[in-house]
């Protein structure tokens, strides 16, 4: 996984991104009607019920625009809310608060209902040992605040990005040559490039994780798109050889069924691409 600094300098990148997006030479519409000394208030109102995410990210938001802003925080990330609720107040001036409206709101709406699903499905594995893993089908440009949501509902984190984990698919091992070749060749890239990777090995079949178990080093095997009968299998197969997880169009209708298979993770790219945004504004006080 990326270190805490390389995941803080991720959150900046995000929120300079965005405010140049959306604020380019300057906030006309309040450049034109509020004067420059002007100093308000502002609420952060819910207006759907699940659970909160990104107030702390949206504080380092009202800090980047503007370090005199003085935010007070009501409700901590990962708590329930529902509606009527008052998340944040944020006080300090106008000008400062509208610029940084938009971006706050699209942030957390986006991270709340990611990390609401996220918890929906931790309730749904309530009972067994499986966890819930995302994916990297997140939203270009903003991978880190929806992996930072996932957190705050309770699941965990699958890598990063391409660059802090191995993952060794259906179509890198068919380009390799194999799994044994495409294991080989990985283990000998690791060793030369002195780079300390753990390996996940994809496998479609009972007998590509026999295969794969021929392997020494790999740190879990992804059973991708098997029935339930072919998972209890695997995972019996594999026992206590590396780690476990499912993935391959498991919903919540089944995704409790897998977990009784009894693999280590199940990872699930609806957690960030299938969700929607929880209703949230911005008032003035």
């Amino acid at each position: 996984m990326i270190s805490e600094q390389q995941f803080q300098k991720e959150l900046q990148l995000i929120i300079s991104n965005a405010i140049r997006e959306d604020v380019g030479d300057g906030d006309h519409s309040s450049l034109a009607c509020i004067p420059k000394s002007a100093k308000g208030k502002a609420k952060l109102l819910v207006k759907d019920t699940g659970i909160i995410a990104g107030v702390q990210f949206a504080t380092m938001i009202f800090e980047y625009v503007d370090a005199d802003l003085n935010v007070d925080i009501l409700i901590k990330d990962g708590l329930k809310v529902t509606h009527g609720d008052i998340v944040l107040t944020v006080s300090g001036s106008s000008q400062s608060i509208l610029k940084a409206e938009r971006l706050v709101l699209n942030a957390m709406q986006r991270m709340s209902a990611i990390a609401t699903k996220t918890a929906f499905y931790m309730d749904l594995l309530k009972g067994t040992n499986t966890k819930i893993l995302d994916t990297r089908k997140t939203t270009p440009g903003i991978r880190a605040i929806e992996k930072w949501a996932v957190k705050i509902g309770g699941g965990e984190n699958h890598r990063f990005a391409l660059y802090d984990m191995i993952m060794l698919k259906d179509n890198h091992i068919d380009f390799a040559g194999g799994i044994t070749k495409a294991i080989q060749k990985t283990q000998r890239y690791l060793k030369e490039t002195n780079r300390d990777l753990k390996i996940i090995v994809e496998a479609r079949s009972l007998k590509e994780i026999e295969e794969i178990l021929e392997s020494e080093g790999i740190h879990r095997i992804l059973i991708d798109n098997f029935n339930y009968e072919d998972t209890r299998k695997a995972v019996k197969l594999i026992g206590d050889k590396c780690q476990t997880e499912s993935s391959g169009g498991i919903t919540e209708e089944t995704l409790r069924k897998y977990a009784e298979c009894g693999v280590d993770y199940i990872s699930s790219g609806a957690l960030t691409h299938s969700i929607y945004n929880m209703d949230l504004s911005l008032k003035a006080v």
